[in-house]
């Protein structure tokens, strides 16, 4: 039986604090929720994903304030980038405190931390009183959740409530960064892009990492195996779509109306005028409805690497990915 869906903030806190799971709105994608330092509760969280021991959660916290609860210590430029960025789809991963089990950090001694920026959120963190950790309220490895129907679809039987915010503003996960006194580096693109914060704070070193399939380890950050977000249907990466052979099935995902899309089946138009804001708030949403119609293949074109196209080129490389 698929569990509720419902806007009862006080009633998903009460699920959060008994060790239970709640799905939740954020600004980003819609997160599946335990208590951060319930191992129970995180352990439960992992089954029910299907996700990988080696794959770490990110933790959520209600104010810049929290953060010390977690972390042994914050390097100035982390305490900066809070004040520029928090609330905001930004995490900070940083050496965590003994409080945070080695299972939401995959044994790392590091956490990633994040304020959210959405009042449900905010609100359920604020009630619950607890940390969460949540990542995104998918199976593990499939395309991410950007409203509560989605969320139904893949998890409703298993997990104790879905907490609706109403469809996801920014579409896409945060953007991680690994913080230290030595300078900060980029681990995963995101909701927010790394120009913003080097005006903000100087240089980010942007090496994203790929993980290797062949010898899975604990990551630094979630979202960096080389296959994630990943449709059933087979997506292929092409910067001039050739037209479906006879027959065929193929959908066209797209940022920008293109001259010729005959013999497409489906065609996903994310901005009629190119912005990437917009794009990227619809870019799972699409992703789904083309993965829905049967096809035998989707077609992706690629994004301008800047701004949150650099992030989108990230998502479709990865779901790409053999």
């Amino acid at each position: 039986m698929t569990c509720p869906i419902g806007t009862n903030i006080q009633k998903a806190a009460e699920i959060v604090r008994d060790g239970g799971l709640v799905a939740f709105a954020t600004e980003t994608v819609y997160g599946l929720g335990a208590n951060a330092l319930d191992v129970d509760a995180v352990a439960k969280l992992f089954e029910v994903k299907e996700r990988p021991r080696f794959d770490p959660i990110i933790c959520h916290i209600s104010s810049a304030t929290q953060l010390e609860t977690l972390v042994d210590d914050v390097p100035d430029v982390a305490r900066r980038m809070a004040e520029c960025f928090w609330p905001g789809p930004l995490t900070m991963v940083l050496e965590k405190k003994p409080c945070v089990p080695d299972l939401v950090s995959s044994g790392l001694p590091t956490v990633g931390v994040r304020v959210p920026n959405h009042p449900v959120a905010l609100e359920l963190l604020r009630a619950a009183d607890t940390p969460i950790a949540a990542p995104s309220a998918n199976r593990f490895g499939q395309i991410s959740p950007t409203c509560a129907e989605h969320v139904a679809e893949q998890l409703g039987e298993r997990i104790d409530y879905i907490l609706d915010g109403g469809p996801c503003p920014i579409g896409v996960e945060s953007t991680v960064v690994e913080v230290t006194e030595t300078g900060t580096r980029l681990l995963r693109p995101g909701g927010l892009p790394v120009e913003e914060i080097e005006r903000r704070i100087g240089e980010v070193e942007i090496t994203v990492q790929r993980a290797d399939d062949s010898e899975p380890a604990a990551q630094l950050a979630p979202g960096m195996l080389p296959k994630h977000y990943a449709p059933t249907t087979q997506l292929v990466l092409s910067a001039t779509p050739v037209a479906p052979l006879d027959g065929e099935r193929v959908g066209l995902l797209t940022l920008m109306p293109l001259d010729e899309t005959s013999g497409f089946t489906a065609v996903e138009v994310l901005s009629q005028t190119g912005r990437l804001a917009e794009a990227a708030a619809g870019f799972f949403a699409a992703m789904r409805r083309l993965d829905g119609l049967g096809l035998d293949r989707i077609i992706a074109t690629p994004f301008p690497e800047a701004g949150l196209g650099r992030a989108l080129n990230d998502r479709l490389r990865r779901a790409s990915a053999p």
